[in-house]
Order: structure tokens, then C-alpha cells, then sequence
């Protein structure tokens, strides 16, 4: 069965003074108006999976008005295990534990990854391509930690890079020590996150067939070095970007900014052929990101060899009956899975049957 959560506990986070919540192995169904805390309860337990929340908030934001610390924990059973995770938030910063023990962020995935899949998302596919690259590297910290640290290493490379560029005369000696720099962290960053992407592809394929059927879904990862860098090594990839960085080097110090590398790069779907963002339907780009969200539980175990949680926050609202049903038929499969909402009328009268569902009142 593997890890499920079981009981959530809040206190003084968010709109909550202190709440406490128990969770079923298959469907918690949230219920309640708008304002009541349902998004606050999803986001502590996305902090306590992915490390990480949605909103990127400060951590003050997270602090119940007028008070000065809050905290969320919880505890996960499965196998034979208990695993109990927290994270106590201060104004300027956060602290993570794994059974009272200090650990990072980056290690609560390994423990349990979560999907989270939100009413922003649904314009996955017409959103600005910093969206994409986003929920791509969001995935890529969770499924593993050496990403976030290659992630993180190539984009502060990036930056000392930029503020050379800004420089009123910028030591060009310097800045081919910087290219190179960034070339080698970008290379490694780009061979890892297209590994991840090839296997997310694999499953998207798969899942959307299931979806839509005899439409053909592809997806393209768009390099902005412009060459196609599929089967590529990462020593292979290294000598491209090191040669166009020199090429758009006057382009670069002209706009005082790095040009080309994979913090400029996107993801293009076509269905049948055709160009998605520009052809596809409304239902069509939702049944996209749906399958990208199912691709994502599909990898995710793979990775960690076990069921992540599946968080589904105000989105049943947002999808059509063909959709709604296929999320329901995906959900029954064994996933936990919370989901928050304002109308139990979203669901079929089977899967509330077999749903815990939790009035939320903040």
C-alpha cells in the first residue's frame, strides 16, 4: 500500500488556530464555503511532501495573524512504518523535521512525494513558458534532491553572470569564466531535466490516449539553444551552449542579460499534429494538463516505488463531466488522494460512498 497520510495537525498556520485532521487511505473530500481554510489544509500538506508550497509565500504569510510561530505535522503509516514529519514556521524562516529529528526541505519527498493540482493549472498549456519549465523542475526537486541542487547551482550561476553584463564596462576575462561556468552547470541541469521529461512523455502519451480517444498527443521539449538536444550526453551539450553563449555574446551584453540556456526554454504539445496552444480546444488543453498531472503520479512511482498523494484543490468545479470522470476513475485506483471543494454535487453518488468527507471550518 505504501505511505498514506493520517492525521494532520495545525497550529496558528494560516486562518487556523488549532486543527486537527484525520485523512482516509483513499479519498478525503473537503468540504466547506470559500475563505474557510480548504486551500490553507492542502498547501501544509503539500510543505509536508514536496518541501515546498504553491504560493511561494514568505514564511510570515504563513503565521496566523498576531501570532508569532506556527507549525503543521503529520503522520504517515504504511508497510509496517510511522513516519512523523513537521515543519515549524517563524516570520523569517522555516524548520523541517522527520521523526524529531532536524532535517531540509528537499528531504520530506523521499519520504512521500504529492501531486498537486490546482485551478491555476488549467491554463497550463496557453500560460508563459516559465510555467512549464516550473512544474517541470517543481517535480524534478521532489523526485530527487541532487536536481534541486543542480537547479539551484546553475540559476545563481545565471545571476552572477547578469550582474557582470549590467557592469558599465564588464571584465570580459571574467565573463568567459563565467560562460563557462554556466555552460557546465546548464549542460548538467538540461541532461537530467531531459531524462525527466522523456519519461514523463512516455506517460502523458499514454495517459491522454486514455482520455481523449483517437486524438494522438506529442510533446516537444523546446531547447532555447537551438538544436535538438535528445540522446545528447552531458559533455555533448556542454560544447553547444559553451559555443552559443559566445554567439549571442553582443546580443547578452546589449540586454544586460543571459539569452540562451535552460532558464529560457519551453515544452510544446500538438494533438494530431497540430499546435495545441494555437489549435487546441479549451477541453482539449484541460485533458492535457489532467494527463500531465496523472503522468506525474505515474512517475512518481517509479521513483519512490510507491503511491504519491494526490492533492486536488477546487478543480472539480473547473472540469467538464468527461473530465470529472476521468479523474474519478484515476482516483479510484488506489491513490490517496485530498480534494477540496465547495459542492459535493461535483461527485458521483459511488465515490462519495467510499470518500471520507470533512466539513472544514476555520
Amino acid at each position: 500500500m505504501g505511505l498514506r497520510v493520517k492525521t494532520l495537525g495545525l497550529r496558528d498556520w494560516r486562518n487556523f488556530e488549532e486543527k486537527s485532521i484525520d485523512f482516509s487511505d483513499g479519498m478525503t473530500i473537503l468540504v466547506g464555503p470559500n475563505a474557510v481554510g480548504k486551500t490553507n489544509t492542502v498547501e501544509a500538506l503539500q510543505m509536508l511532501t514536496a518541501g515546498s508550497s504553491f504560493r511561494k509565500p514568505k514564511p510570515s504569510q504563513q503565521i496566523r495573524e498576531d501570532c508569532e510561530s506556527a507549525k503543521i505535522h503529520a503522520r504517515l503509516e504504511g508497510d509496517g512504518r510511522v513516519i512523523d514529519v513537521a515543519c515549524e514556521v517563524e516570520p523569517t524562516r522555516r524548520r523541517f523535521f522527520r521523526n524529531g529529528k532536524k532535517c531540509v526541505a528537499l528531504d520530506l519527498p523521499a519520504t512521500l512525494m504529492s501531486v498537486l493540482f490546482n485551478p491555476d493549472d488549467l491554463s497550463f498549456v496557453k500560460r508563459g513558458a516559465s510555467y512549464r519549465r516550473d512544474e517541470l523542475d517543481g517535480f524534478g526537486r521532489q523526485a530527487n534532491a541532487g536536481y534541486a541542487k543542480v537547479l539551484s547551482a546553475y540559476l545563481r550561476s545565471v545571476e552572477q553572470r547578469n550582474r557582470l553584463l549590467k557592469e558599465d564596462y564588464p571584465d570580459l576575462a571574467l565573463l568567459d569564466a563565467w560562460d563557462a561556468s554556466v555552460a557546465l552547470g546548464g549542460a548538467t541541469l538540461l541532461a537530467a531535466r531531459l531524462r525527466l521529461f522523456e519519461r514523463l512523455r512516455t506517460h502523458l502519451r499514454e495517459v491522454y490516449g486514455q482520455i481523449a480517444g483517437g486524438e494522438e498527443l506529442d510533446c516537444t521539449y523546446v531547447s532555447s539553444l537551438g538544436v535538438d538536444l535528445s540522446g545528447s550526453s552531458r559533455d555533448e551539450i556542454c560544447d553547444v551552449f559553451a559555443r552559443r553563449l559566445q554567439e549571442e555574446r553582443d546580443t547578452d551584453l546589449r540586454r544586460q542579460q543571459t539569452t540562451v540556456g535552460p532558464q529560457r526554454d519551453d515544452v510544446s504539445f500538438t494533438i494530431d499534429g497540430r499546435d495545441a496552444r494555437a489549435f487546441g480546444s479549451q477541453g482539449q488543453q484541460r485533458s492535457i494538463v489532467l494527463a500531465w498531472k496523472m503522468a506525474e503520479v505515474a512517475l512518481s512511482r517509479e521513483v519512490v516505488g510507491e503511491q504519491p498523494l494526490l492533492l486536488l484543490d477546487d478543480v472539480m468545479s473547473e472540469l467538464d463531466e468527461k473530465r470529472r470522470n476521468a479523474m474519478t476513475r484515476f482516483v479510484q485506483s488506489g491513490i490517496q488522494t485530498v480534494v477540496t471543494t465547495t459542492n459535493l454535487g461535483y461527485f458521483p453518488d459511488d465515490l462519495l460512498k467510499e470518500a471520507k468527507v470533512v466539513n472544514v471550518v476555520g
